[in-house]
């Protein structure tokens, strides 16, 4: 891992039966870097997210990841202490991962359970910091008013933006985010995609974000990882992303859906 870099990647390969969803990829993303992960579906976008925080083991060999100058896994092996490499990497969901018979205030709360103590957080024995910290999180991202309110009656970015209020009260100092606007409408999409900038510019969190929207990729991150096949074909600032390295990522069909500024 170079000195500056927060996150690493070295030869990365993961085979699922005969099919390599990853084959040899190498990154490092750097202290305050915000880097888009694009490619078609099946590209292993979600495959190196997950690798990336020991969710998923990588293959035996000379594969390895670091995390914070700790190891995360290496040669097919997760650290023994993945555990506390996690509690300084959150991972925000497609799916938000939110317990939704539990309240917005609860659900972001539990991302402090490594600073306040498990059984203390699992409790609901907060101190008053521990409630200022949380509500502090929701009022930054914008939900504040819905704290009390259980997360399964909150709307799909409402509750978005609540997982990330979790990686505030959680002190991240990495997000990793799964195609965290999939399933949002475009209004709530450009909120979340603004407030992970803004967590980026203002915090100096580092934030890796895979995307299927290519605009949102180019608009909102200054650095673009492209995967076909499981390896990396591009890796570069996004206002270098041509119309022809997009075609070849993504195939012809790309100009019928791309953003009305497309690149040259």
């Amino acid at each position: 891992m170079t000195s500056d870099a927060v996150l690493s990647v070295s030869a990365v390969s993961k085979t699922y039966g005969q099919r390599k969803a990853l084959n040899g990829v190498s990154l490092s993303v750097a202290k305050g870097e915000m880097v888009a992960l694009i490619g078609p579906s099946g590209s292993g976008k979600s495959t190196l997210l997950r690798a990336m925080t020991g969710f998923v083991a990588i293959d035996a060999g000379d594969g390895r990841i670091d995390a914070l100058g700790r190891k995360v896994q290496a040669r097919g092996k997760i650290s023994d202490d993945i555990r506390q490499v996690r509690s300084r990497i959150c991972v925000v969901f497609q799916q938000f991962n939110l317990v939704g018979r539990l309240t917005l205030f609860t659900n972001a709360a539990l991302g402090g359970l490594g600073h306040m103590g498990f059984w203390r957080g699992l409790f609901g024995r907060w101190s008053r910091a521990d409630k200022d910290a949380v509500m502090g999180a929701l009022h930054r991202v914008g939900v504040s008013d819905y704290a009390g309110q259980r997360a399964a009656t909150l709307s799909g970015g409402q509750q978005q933006r609540g997982a990330i209020a979790r990686a505030l009260v959680q002190k991240a100092d990495i997000i990793l985010a799964d195609e965290p606007v999939a399933s949002l409408d475009p209004v709530s999409a450009r909120r979340v995609m603004e407030l992970l900038c803004d967590l980026n510019r203002d915090d100096g969190i580092s934030v890796v974000v895979t995307l299927h929207q290519v605009d949102y990729a180019m608009r909102y991150c200054s650095r673009v990882v492209a995967l076909k096949a499981g390896r990396v074909v591009y890796d570069g600032p996004s206002s270098g992303l041509a119309r022809d390295q997009l075609i070849d990522i993504y195939g012809p069909e790309i100009e019928e859906v791309f953003w009305e500024g497309d690149p040259k």
